[in-house]
């Protein structure tokens, strides 16, 4: 069976769909494959989010920020929103049997915050991806 392939999606790709892309790869053991984008990007991902996830052992240092053009031809199984800007910019997305499953988490922007603010969006998102996880290996979504 081919791997579960799933997308987060923000504005700038630097912070929230960054550690997304880092805490999915990491709590699903390599099964599925992450990727993310941004509608506008920036330049670099955010040192802090860098250090947030150096925190508990995930490297995302060599993640750089993506338009969301960048992977338009791909399928995935799954396109996960993570601001509400890109919900509204957000293309659709196609999977190998159609569109691709969506779903959005309204997480605030941490960027230019300070790292507590970092630490508590990584740990909202890790506790939704643990959440969706979960619902996804039960087959429940």
């Amino acid at each position: 069976m081919d791997k579960l392939r799933v997308a987060f999606i923000c504005t700038g790709n630097t912070c929230r769909s960054q550690m997304a892309e880092g805490l999915l790869r990491h709590l699903s053991d390599g099964e599925i494959e992450v990727r993310s984008a941004g509608s506008d990007p920036d330049k670099q991902v955010a040192p802090k989010s860098i250090e947030a996830m150096n925190e508990i052992g995930i490297d995302i240092s060599n993640h750089r920020p993506k338009h969301i053009d960048s992977i338009a031809d791909e399928n995935f199984d799954w396109v996960i929103t993570v601001c509400d800007s890109a919900l509204q910019s957000c293309p659709v997305f196609h999977g190998s049997d159609g569109a691709a499953k969506t779903l959005h988490w309204s997480i605030r922007d941490p960027h230019g915050e300070p790292l507590e603010t970092y630490r508590e969006v990584r740990d909202e998102i890790s506790g939704r991806i643990g959440e969706w996880l979960e619902e996804v290996r039960s087959g429940s979504r």
